[in-house]
């Protein structure tokens, strides 16, 4: 575009990741300009990837927890570090946190949309019966199965759960990637816009419309956007961010009267349980392993965990949560032996050269996997074998696809726990005195961890443990914070943003109203999981993109008024 640009659209998007592209996709058709505006380019940048950047007061400021977090998701999001996102993490491209995800996808609990007396500001303003319809369609969406494997396990308060992997339809041995399987489609009516940052959030002078976006490009290019209707679906932390930088019009904020935007920051807590030895992953993994299971032609991944049901959550006050399971690579794994070798980067040549002779067998494995990668394979070949393995091993394809293809040498089995957090006022997101290139203020962090989830990561400890072993399983060797030594538990965020412009019926109490409208703003929307009132324990992107499709919907009959009001 040029300098200074001026663009109409019947509705804006801000932000091309899952839930942007859903609603747009879902709201594009004749007769209407549906634009969705992307910080970023089609794929990751530096330069753009150091606008992720946050101010953090709040937890995992200890060695412990850069360590962990940086193991945890240093491998995930290509410009991600640690210094720069010291909290979440965030992908400033074409197809959004995708480009980071590991596709894990599970529905919430009918208990997680309930008033639970135990769980402070917890209830959401829809319930699950609503909710369902959508999930199905969410379900479509990301490629999902609504089949699920039966319940084999009930025990000591737990019970099965399966979180199941979103698998691409472009590239057979990929999860879905937004911004691939959006190109490929190029849906009609449908405009992006990369490399436009938004600066600001205009509002009418009485601030009860939203009138328009400014953008800016990493090379000082501006535009401004005017549009009937605009949906900010930039993320957990950039949604509050950009209401509360939007100042000029209301003081504190669009949609913060009542200084709740930013509030109820939460994100799901995950810590370490456990650990099994070498000679019981064969006996673990034939029920907590992965299942695949055929639907409309296609084979779908389960992965096998175990959850809180709700009569225990209720009779031991606690939070939702569950466990699964996660191998641990040899300290001799072949292929990280033959990186060394590769990369000059041996200690010890003699040894690593043992080690990979030794693995010759995965590294033939592993070059099997790198031919059937191969763009020459035809098609029709690849979904043969994709499908077929998926069925008879799932377990061989999921090591195959967590190690991108190189099977790895393992020694043992970890089991961690994924913890629902409990909505607190005072964890939050505000903004920082410093600024971005574009004069922005940054988000600042203060996320805080409670007693409350501490307590549920003991709880789910001590019932795995009891769970397996009445059930003449391995039991794992638990971690020493779950016995005597508390402070040893080292807590880490998942990178589900949640929470920071919550849902709710009475505007005091939330930043948007149960159809996702700010509160006080005719046509200004919030997609995404900020505006979830309490945050489950599944993977949130299912819920997000019901929730994106609900919203869709709904669009689609005000935009319809508007265009038919405009006609008359």
């Amino acid at each position: 575009m040029d300098d200074n640009s001026i663009i109409t659209a019947d509705l804006v998007i801000v932000g091309a990741g899952p839930t942007g592209l859903t609603i747009a996709e879902q709201c594009s058709g004749p007769g209407r300009k549906v634009l969705v505006v992307e910080s970023g380019e089609e794929l990751e940048t530096a330069e753009h990837s150091a606008l992720n950047e946050v101010e953090n007061i709040g937890e995992l400021q200890t060695e412990a927890q850069i360590r962990k977090r940086t193991e945890f998701h240093g491998s995930q999001a290509r410009f991600w570090s640690p210094e720069v996102q010291p909290f979440g993490v965030r992908c400033r491209a074409f197809g959004g946190s995708t480009h980071a995800w590991a596709g894990k996808s599970a529905p919430f609990d009918e208990l997680d949309f309930k008033a639970r007396s135990w769980v402070p500001h917890s209830g959401w303003p829809i319930d699950h019966q609503h909710i369902t319809p959508y999930l199905l369609r969410a379900i479509d969406v990301l490629n999902l199965s609504p089949k699920q494997p039966p319940g084999r396990f009930h025990k000591e308060g737990l019970h099965s759960f399966y979180w199941q992997f979103a698998r691409s339809r472009i590239d057979r041995l990929d999860i879905m990637r937004f911004g691939q399987e959006f190109l490929a489609r190029r849906p009609a009516n449908l405009h992006v816009l990369l490399d436009a940052t938004v600066r600001c959030v205009g509002l009418n002078r009485e601030g009860s419309k939203f009138s328009h976006i400014d953008v800016v490009s990493v090379g000082g290019k501006c535009a401004r956007i005017n549009a009937t209707f605009c949906v900010l679906a930039s993320g957990g932390i950039e949604n509050a961010r950009l209401l509360l930088a939007s100042n000029d019009v209301c003081s504190k904020g669009i949609g913060n009267h009542f200084d709740v935007v930013g509030r109820y920051l939460m994100d799901h807590v995950s810590a370490r349980v456990g650990r099994f030895q070498t000679d019981q992953i064969a006996e673990l993994t034939k029920l907590f392993g992965f299942y695949g299971l055929h639907h409309e032609n296609r084979a779908h991944m389960f992965a096998h965990g175990l959850a809180l049901t709700p009569e225990v959550q209720e009779r031991d006050q606690i939070l939702n949560a569950a466990v699964f399971f996660s191998t641990e690579r040899a300290s001799d794994d072949p292929w990280v032996a033959l990186k060394k070798l590769l990369n000059s980067r041996s200690s010890d040549v003699g040894r690593d050269l043992l080690s990979v002779v030794s693995g010759s067998g995965f590294i033939a494995r592993g070059m099997g996997m790198k031919i059937l990668s191969d763009t020459r394979t035809p098609k029709i070949i690849k979904d043969l074998i994709v499908n077929g393995a998926i069925l008879l091993s799932p377990n061989l394809v999921a090591e195959e696809f967590q190690s991108r293809g190189l099977p790895h040498k393992l020694s043992g089995l970890r089991i961690e726990a994924i913890c629902e957090q409990a909505p607190d006022a005072s964890s939050r997101v505000t903004l920082s005195d410093r600024k971005d290139r574009f004069g922005v203020p940054l988000a600042k962090i203060d996320w805080r961890i409670g007693d409350l989830e501490r307590k549920t990561l003991l709880r789910i400890a001590e019932l795995s443990h009891q769970a397996l072993g009445r059930a003449e399983l391995p039991t794992p060797i638990l971690e020493s914070w779950t016995r005597d030594r508390p402070q040893d538990l080292v807590i880490i965020d998942m990178a589900h943003t949640l929470g920071a412009t919550r849902m709710a019926t009475d505007r005091t109490k939330g930043v948007v109203d149960p159809d996702c409208r700010v509160h006080g703003v005719d046509n200004l929307y919030v997609a995404g999981g900020s505006v979830f009132p309490t945050s489950g324990h599944a993977n949130p992107t299912l819920m997000i993109l019901a929730l994106a499709t609900r919203l869709a919907d709904h669009l689609n009959l005000k935009v319809a008024r508007n265009c038919a009001y405009q006609t008359s």
